[in-house]
């Protein structure tokens, strides 16, 4: 589904925004995440917009939106300069310097780079140095975190959104909007998870001591539930998609057998509860495989404090927490959603999940433009994550 939400600051506590307007449409002509006919998406667009417009009486012209698909990728990279200034301080253009050299990759013609974080810092050998500005030294070194993604995708996206009538503030990875939507300051510093399982592919972005440290998207989702589902009972997609809402659910034991009842355009299909669960228990336990190797390659497998947090359409599943806790021997929770008011009732739902972080992001990114521009004297009230996001958003030249 295409997905759009509007908030407002709320003037008794910026911190607590309020959500004035959503809407939704389906997604037909994105797949696994990426744009495959413009068109199609471009209505999708336009009927969430109309939608959201009309619920929160405001006209949208410009959006925070996200990219997603395989071709997002996290990459580590280095950058190191030399600091020429005579008292030889770090400065802000210093630090900013250092982390544009840590972008000069060898990246393939059909790559470009979306966002980047910096992750650590070293001066002259002093490692884990969090923001050097201020300091002295000659060798300032920096570890980032760079996400790239097709460009050919990427200008499918803004192709949809110019069609649309829309600008873009802010480009971001599906995933990151998730983690800014729920999890806390404390599960950023810990070491936490961030599972997002949506329709067709799941973003996972791995967060510790306020930074990135991975980004990665697996091409499997809830659709891939359903598939199975249709092909393990035989039956055709639709009615599958309803078993999976109503009867899929990973609580129950599969030694006692259930019937499940289901009626669909008048007819009625009977099937066994502990067959549905077995089948649903195979996809996600594949899917939970790629997402061990994923930590595995950062070397995060069970060293994660803060556990891991579910959002998505497929946390809905009953009993999907208990299911990733027990495979990944990791703690488990599902995402929700604070310090939120007005129309939350609806997108407190998993599946807005995304859609509220992006609201969220650009909420928090117009409030430090207010205050690089002037217009603020107390600044942005934003927690450590946000503030890495300043200037790091990618904002598409061509829009």
């Amino acid at each position: 589904m295409v997905r759009c939400v509007v908030g407002m600051d709320n003037p008794e506590n910026p911190l607590q925004p309020s959500i004035i307007g959503y809407g939704e449409a389906p997604n037909v002509g994105i797949r696994k995440g990426v744009v495959i006919h413009v068109e199609d998406v471009v209505d999708s667009i336009i009927h969430a917009i109309n939608e959201a417009e009309r619920i929160s009486g405001v006209q949208i012209n410009r959006v925070t939106t996200n990219i997603n698909g395989s071709s997002v990728v996290g990459i580590n990279s280095e950058g190191v300069i030399a600091i020429s200034a005579t008292n030889r301080e770090i400065t802000l253009e210093d630090s900013l310097r250092v982390e544009e050299a840590a972008t000069i990759l060898q990246l393939p013609s059909n790559k470009e780079i979306v966002q980047v974080f910096a992750k650590n810092f070293k001066l002259d050998g002093q490692e884990n140095i969090k923001d050097p500005v201020g300091m002295h030294g000659i060798r300032l070194e920096v570890e980032s975190h760079i996400i790239t993604a097709s460009t050919p995708s990427l200008k499918n996206l803004y192709s949809a959104l110019e069609s649309s009538k829309l600008e873009i503030n802010h480009l971001t990875v599906s995933g990151l909007a998730g983690a800014e939507a729920v999890l806390s300051r404390q599960q950023k510093e810990s070491g936490t998870l961030l599972l997002d399982i949506g329709a067709s592919t799941t973003n996972l972005v791995v967060i510790e001591d306020g930074e990135i440290q991975h980004v990665a998207v697996i091409p499997v989702g809830g659709m891939n539930v359903t598939n199975d589902l249709a092909i393990g009972l035989r039956i055709d997609l639709d009615v599958a998609e309803q078993v999976k809402l109503k009867h899929a659910n990973l609580k129950s034991d599969r030694q006692k057998v259930w019937e499940s009842v289901i009626k669909y355009q008048g007819e009625e299909f009977t099937f066994s509860t502990s067959e549905i669960q077995m089948i649903v228990e195979a996809r996600l336990d594949e899917l939970l495989d790629f997402v061990e190797k994923e930590l595995n390659s950062i070397h995060k497998s069970r060293k994660l404090p803060g556990g891991v947090v579910i959002v998505g359409g497929t946390a809905k599943i009953p009993g999907i927490d208990t299911f990733t806790r027990d495979k990944l021997q990791l703690p488990a929770r599902l995402g929700k959603l604070e310090k939120l008011h007005g129309l939350v009732d609806t997108v407190s739902d998993p599946t807005y999940t995304t859609a509220v972080g992006m609201m969220i992001l650009d909420m928090l990114l117009g409030r430090s433009d207010n205050f690089n521009n002037g217009s603020s004297k107390s600044g942005p009230n934003l927690n450590a994550l946000t503030n890495k996001l300043m200037n790091k958003l990618k904002r598409p030249k061509n829009t």
